[in-house]
């Protein structure tokens, strides 16, 4: 048997928060329903953030009951009230954001990394209660665009503090797509050495043509679960620079030429990308679009 990678879908809630043209609801739930029909293990179907600062996550709750409350959905939450949001929608996981930046974290939630960590670890706490899954994302883990390069080192604090609370999942994030393979094999290599690879993951922007590679090289050291994005959308409105997310299916077809098992219908994802580019108009598609709708956009 191939040994299994999951990745999780982020198209609906990062892919689109940034983009020029809002989705409607209905919109919304169209693109997870065609993302569910690949077969992806994990969607991210938006976020519970206030729609002044987000607008296009206007509306999650009726997102989310629309589709049901399946054990594949997640959903960010910026706070406590976020995560009770979340909770009477019936998401059954949540992603929280940490930060190795003091000042991304003030620019993205106007509150200190201590302030956010303080944060992450009551919902830990509630959440075990409540039998929610909780993911951490460190965000900034190798640059950020207001106080330069990041140390490695507070990237392994925030790492062992949080992994030692019980998150279920601690996902380095290198938000404005910063990083080079070199750099993601030296954080990574040392964060498994400390702690396994099984509660790890990795979540890469394309900004500088090395999303894919930066995915191979944390593959290489044993990690196996991996954001991704349909059709290469993305950006952050709080990180100037932040361009797209690695194109899902450009990271698919990656892994599965390697041999690994992603339970993903490739042909299935090519349609799911024909559709954002649809309701989006500004989705770049992967970097290897042109071959990947040859071969697969064909047969689908």
């Amino acid at each position: 048997m191939s040994e299994r990678v999951w990745i999780t879908e982020v198209g609906p809630r990062d892919g689109l928060q940034n983009q020029p043209k809002i989705l409607t609801p209905a919109e919304r739930v169209q693109l997870v329903r065609s993302l569910d029909r690949t077969g992806v293990p994990c969607i991210e179907v938006g976020s519970f953030v206030s729609p002044k600062a987000v607008p296009a996550m206007a509306n999650t709750d009726q997102v989310v009951a629309e589709l049901g409350n399946d054990e594949r959905y997640c959903a960010l939450i910026p706070n406590l009230k976020g995560y009770e949001l979340a909770r009477a929608a019936g998401v059954r996981w949540v992603t929280m954001v940490l930060y190795a930046s003091e000042t991304f974290s003030h620019r993205n939630v106007g509150m200190s990394k201590v302030a956010a960590e303080e944060a992450t670890a009551e919902i830990i706490r509630r959440a075990k209660e409540d039998g929610v899954g909780v993911i951490a994302t460190a965000s900034a883990c190798f640059e950020c665009p207001y106080d330069g390069a990041t140390d490695p080192a507070v990237v392994e604090g925030i790492a062992a503090r949080f992994l030692d609370q019980g998150v279920d999942v601690f996902v380095v994030a290198d938000t404005i797509g910063a990083a080079n393979p070199g750099q993601v094999k030296s954080l990574m290599q040392s964060l498994v050495s400390q702690h396994g690879a099984e509660r790890l993951g990795c979540h890469f922007h394309d900004t500088r043509a090395m999303g894919v590679a930066n995915v191979y090289s944390a593959l290489e050291v044993g990690i196996r679960r991996f954001d991704a994005c349909i059709a290469g959308l993305g950006g952050c409105p709080f990180a100037p620079g932040a361009t797209g997310n690695v194109a899902t299916e450009d990271v698919v077809m990656m892994l599965q030429q390697m041999g690994f098992d992603t339970g993903i219908d490739l042909a299935a994802l090519m349609s799911a990308s024909a559709l954002a580019e649809q309701l989006t108009g500004t989705a770049p598609g992967g970097r290897a679009r042109a071959w990947l709708e040859k071969n697969y956009r064909e047969s689908a």
